[in-house]
């Protein structure tokens, strides 16, 4: 009898250590990566937050129309084939006709036609591609999005530079402002802060919204998987909440007669 009463103890021991353990992997991972993203936050450069489009199929086929026009001619987006663009609510008709510019096969990555060496040669580096940019910088810092609006928001004229052209996020960049006739043109002031030098087709309002859209098609394109992921993983949680309960539950039927 002793015996059967010491390994219903240790028994229930066990499974209020798996409580804890369970617990700690629900509630202390998220803790920990948004307190270590936190502090990096605030060691970094001031970012402004990216209006989140990921909801908005209208501004994210906006950003695909601004990537193709403004961003393809340098860099590419390998990793994502034209069809996917199917996804954002367009047509492979619309997609032929608007967005297809460097082929005719809808199935071919968004690659550019300027070679590696070429680039290179004319600009001092080849352009990187863009398929990840996204989540290469929300790997790198945890900035992402924010990162990317506030850098094309932050281009001021430089004549020291070879492209006449600075960016405050990324001191001497060598990437001119491909978006300045939208714009238009900023000064850095002596406080480091920029200063308006002449106007662009677009309000600065306007201006910060087809920054947001291009961005958030950037995010898009980085991932574009992402909300199924977060669903799957809401639902894995949610299965393994369960799982622990049905687990429990057959525990304690199990070991009933030796309690």
């Amino acid at each position: 009898m002793q015996t059967c009463t010491g390994k219903g103890d240790l028994e229930m021991k066990t499974m209020h250590t798996l409580k804890i353990l369970f617990s700690a992997i629900l509630f202390a991972v998220p803790v920990f990566v948004v307190g270590s993203t936190a502090a990096l936050a605030s060691e970094k450069l001031h970012l402004d937050l990216a209006p989140d489009v990921s909801g908005d199929k209208a501004a994210l086929q906006n950003g695909a129309r601004l990537f193709v026009n403004y961003c393809l001619s340098c860099h590419g987006a390998s990793a994502l084939r034209y069809n996917r663009l199917q996804e954002l609510g367009l047509t492979e008709a619309q997609i032929l006709e608007n967005l297809m510019f460097t082929t005719d096969k809808i199935g071919d990555p968004m690659t550019v036609a300027m070679t590696p060496a070429d680039a290179k040669k004319w600009f001092g580096v080849a352009p990187p591609d863009l398929s990840l940019a996204a989540r290469a910088r929300a790997s790198a810092d945890g900035s992402g999005s924010d990162w990317l609006y506030t850098y094309l928001r932050s281009f001021y004229r430089d004549e020291t530079r070879p492209t006449g052209w600075n960016n405050v996020v990324f001191a001497n960049v060598g990437m001119p402002h491909i978006l300045f006739d939208l714009q238009g043109e900023q000064t850095l002031g002596a406080d480091g802060k920029l200063q308006p030098a002449a106007s662009g087709t677009l309000s600065a309002a306007d201006y910060d919204k087809q920054v947001a859209d291009l961005v958030g098609f950037l995010t898009w394109m980085s991932e574009p998987q992402a909300k199924f992921r977060e669903r799957l993983g809401a639902g894995v949680l949610i299965f393994l909440v369960l799982l622990f309960g049905f687990a429990y539950a057959l525990k304690k039927e199990y070991w009933k007669d030796v309690h």
